[in-house]
């Protein structure tokens, strides 16, 4: 790889004027701001739906695009939508903050506008994607149509045999339910023909898309619904254990995140088909794909479904390099980056070697005092990783420097020649894009200089996460060329 660098900046961060970052203008102005500081990475969160506390790690589906994503305006230049269908409401009134409870009483009513339209003036193009997409999409329209139907309750509490997919049932609700079943196909269809411009429009401005993939997947969604064989289920079909890690010098009970488990064994048996179709998908949306929690596919931590903290959980041996040895047989060699992070072994350590990937370094763990912070100190890189100050789960580099103790920021300060002139933000990044690695990743918000005010996710934690917007003056030539500067610098220009 050569040296090159980029920025992390969630979709549903960009500015507009409707409530959340879409795959519009701003986008398309975000790629051209990127392009113009020298930026070879453009790093995105999961674009699924957002589910349980607004989170896009806890999806309706793995596979779907998330319809808050769409944009209005867009769909006004194609003739799908008016203006006045929309511009009109009230989309919230801090412009630097999302308000998902409105998202979801009036996006969709808006939406539903434009899914007639579609049928009659893209009637091919949506055909063609309803035939390509049927291998997840039909499962995932007739969830959420039937989800609709029995008044937005998890499947587990659908009658039985709905929540056991008999077929005749399924047939009958698949006709009673088939004009829901047809908007929610159509709004995917929106999804990724507004994806597939912007892509396209990434590739003309020389920018690459990272995309994220969460390892786990809800327990309420068309994924478990529709493969419950690929899951640690019992014969009610609830999970046996559920996904969190145990307690740390972060959190003394540890981390509940709740997902069902997967059935490794019965994967392995089936070749991990499953997962070569999900990682699949992944590859025909992104140029480089990150996969989450990369330490849970040496062993994961299962924890005793009904338990309100992780302290009784246990670790479990997970399919190990077997299955990225089969992704590789099934895909060939993907660029993949593996989400390193968290309680580490020599088998965790090991795997990451023979896969190849590579890791991350967030520096902001170089300097924790509950931690060793072995590894990511700068003068440890190998070439082979990816080198963030923070990530989306953590402070902002001046919200660290806000938050944390005041032993840990004095260690930073000293190794890191930190000043006030240059700004504590600025100094970090700088060393991050000094260092050795190949690639070095930065937060949109770290570049504004922004506190804790704009820290993305707190984890473990529901309220105000995923919330935080940029201001469309914050896209600014000025910082583009100041960006461009510092790539020069470090030698982390684009090769074009």
């Amino acid at each position: 790889m050569v040296r090159a660098a980029g920025i992390l900046m969630p979709i549903t961060s960009l500015p507009s004027p409707y409530g959340i970052g879409t795959l519009g203008q701003t986008a398309r102005d975000f790629i051209q701001f990127l392009e113009k500081s020298g930026q070879t990475y453009w790093q995105i969160l999961p674009i699924c739906p957002t589910g349980y506390g607004d989170s896009p790690y806890q999806s309706s589906s793995t596979f779907a695009g998330n319809p808050y994503m769409i944009d209005l305006d867009d769909l006004v230049s194609e003739g799908l939508l008016l203006s006045s269908d929309y511009e009109d409401l009230f989309w919230g009134d801090e412009p630097t903050k999302i308000n998902y409870k409105l998202l979801y009483e009036q996006r969709f009513v808006v939406l539903k506008k434009s899914v007639g339209n579609v049928s009659a003036n893209m009637a091919d193009s949506l055909n063609a994607f309803l035939q390509t997409e049927s291998y997840w999409l039909d499962d995932y329209a007739l969830y959420m149509a039937v989800k609709n139907h029995f008044g937005g309750t998890a499947w587990s509490e659908w009658p039985e045999p709905v929540k056991l997919r008999d077929p005749d049932t399924l047939q009958e609700l698949k006709t009673t339910l088939a004009e829901d079943i047809l908007f929610w196909k159509t709004i995917q269809f929106l999804f990724f023909h507004q994806w597939g411009k912007i892509k396209e429009y990434a590739g003309q401005h020389h920018i690459q898309i990272i995309g994220d993939l969460p390892i786990y997947v809800s327990d309420d969604s068309a994924d478990v619904w529709a493969h419950p064989e690929q899951f640690q289920l019992d014969e009610h079909l609830r999970p046996k254990e559920i996904s969190g890690c145990p307690p740390d010098g972060f959190s003394e009970n540890g981390q509940l995140w709740g997902n069902p488990l997967f059935d490794w064994d019965f994967m392995k048996e089936n070749d991990y088909s499953w997962w070569i179709m999900r990682i699949a998908h992944q590859m025909k949306i992104y140029d480089v794909l990150r996969i989450d929690h990369f330490r849970g596919f040496d062993s994961y931590f299962a924890i005793p479904s009904g338990d309100k903290n992780a302290k009784n959980g246990v670790w479990r041996k997970g399919p190990g390099i077997d299955f990225f040895q089969t992704v590789k047989e099934k895909l060939g060699d993907l660029p993949i980056i593996a989400e390193d992070l968290g309680f580490l072994t020599d088998s965790v350590h090991q795997l990451l070697y023979d896969t190849g990937f590579p890791g991350m370094k967030v520096l902001e763990f170089a300097f924790d005092t509950r931690d060793t912070g072995y590894g990511y100190l700068p003068h440890c890189y190998t070439r082979n990783c990816i080198v963030y100050t923070g990530t989306h789960d953590n402070e902002t580099i001046n919200g660290w420097f806000e938050t944390a103790p005041e032993e840990d920021t004095a260690n930073a300060i000293r190794y890191l020649r930190l000043t006030k002139e240059e700004g504590y933000h600025w100094g970090m990044m700088r060393s991050a894009w000094a260092s050795v690695s190949d690639t070095a990743i930065m937060q949109m918000q770290d570049l504004l200089g922004l506190g804790h005010e704009a820290r993305l996710n707190t984890p473990s934690t529901l309220g105000d996460n995923w919330t935080w917007r940029c201001r469309p003056e914050d896209i600014s030539d000025e910082l583009a060329e100041r960006l461009y500067e510092e790539m020069k610098i470090y030698e982390r220009l684009p090769r074009i």
